[in-house]
């Protein structure tokens, strides 16, 4: 077990690994709601116009938490805006916003090349990088966004299912999904330090999708999610530690590598019932409609 022990030696990796447990069960919360939407595409896209923020704070030289989480919001409540007109759709709207902030990171960061390299964690995620003030962060981030879906549980758990039934019964749909974006944005901050801007929304979603293959019910889902969210990012920790590869990266492939498995045992599953299933009812094989004598007869041809 030294293997295990040996990198808790070290207070950065103990850091490290603290915010990634507080990451991976808080993405794979929102995961199952984005999921369930069928939004997996809004992590992607406000992952990369938080960078954007992410940027300008630098440059600018305030605090990064202030810098891209105002950023983060504003990026949140513009889409929904451009949405909320019908005419635009949520995916041509988060194309645009995300696109436009993450060529202003872009811009700036080749216009002022002196600091490249320090957004290489932003991008792919460093373990290295994370302090006693980013666990502060990211512990309120968690705790708050889980107390804000834990209040909010029947009108989020409404608004997935059934939007429209949802307004008729009187919940304010447009505020549950704005208050649902600024939680996801602010857990996206959260999460750059120690995941990285490019492997988000990755991370977000593989737990969810992994936990809706195994089952059905969304209160299992929901746990089933944040546990694997919690341990592909315990795996990628170790992972990113012995192979000294970004921690969003191998917190990433350790949630795919996951996935992987579960597919392959419910395909495995499928057949073997299947298999089992004719071995138990051979007959079900021959089981057809007869019509009359003269409906029967074939015709041969020579």
């Amino acid at each position: 077990m030294d293997w295990v022990l040996a990198p808790l030696r070290y207070e950065f990796f103990q850091h490290g690994l603290v915010a990634a447990i507080l990451i991976g069960s808080l993405c794979g919360l929102i995961g199952v709601y984005i999921v369930l939407r069928g939004m997996s595409y809004i992590g992607h896209g406000l992952s990369h116009a938080v960078f954007g923020g992410a940027v300008i704070s630098y440059v600018m030289s305030i605090n990064f938490y202030l810098g891209a989480g105002l950023w983060g919001a504003f990026a949140a409540l513009l889409i929904n805006a451009i949405t909320r007109g019908k005419k635009i759709g949520p995916d041509a709207a988060i194309g645009i916003v995300s696109t436009a902030s993450f060529a202003i990171g872009v811009a700036l960061i080749s216009r002022v090349r002196r600091f490249t390299l320090n957004f290489e964690a932003a991008l792919f995620g460093n373990i290295l990088g994370v302090t006693g003030e980013d666990l502060l962060i990211i512990s309120a981030v968690t705790f708050l966004s889980m107390v804000v879906i834990f209040l909010f549980y029947k009108q989020l758990l409404f608004t997935i299912f059934d939007r429209d039934a949802a307004q008729v019964y009187g919940v304010p749909t447009q505020w549950v999904d704005t208050a649902f974006s600024l939680i996801l944005a602010a857990s996206i901050i959260a999460s750059m330090q120690v995941i990285g801007v490019t492997m988000i929304a990755a991370a977000i979603v593989i737990p969810a999708v992994s936990a809706r293959l195994l089952t059905n019910s969304f209160n299992r889902m929901i746990l089933l999610a944040t546990a694997m969210g919690m341990a592909t990012t315990i795996v990628g920790m170790y992972a990113s530690y012995y192979l000294n590869a970004a921690s969003g990266a191998t917190v990433v492939l350790s949630a795919a590598v996951i996935l992987g498995l579960i597919m392959a045992y419910q395909y495995v599953r499928e057949r073997v019932l299947a298999h089992e299933h004719l071995h138990r009812h051979p007959e079900v094989l021959h089981q057809h409609a007869h019509g009359t004598p003269e409906e029967e007869k074939h015709i041969h041809h020579p």
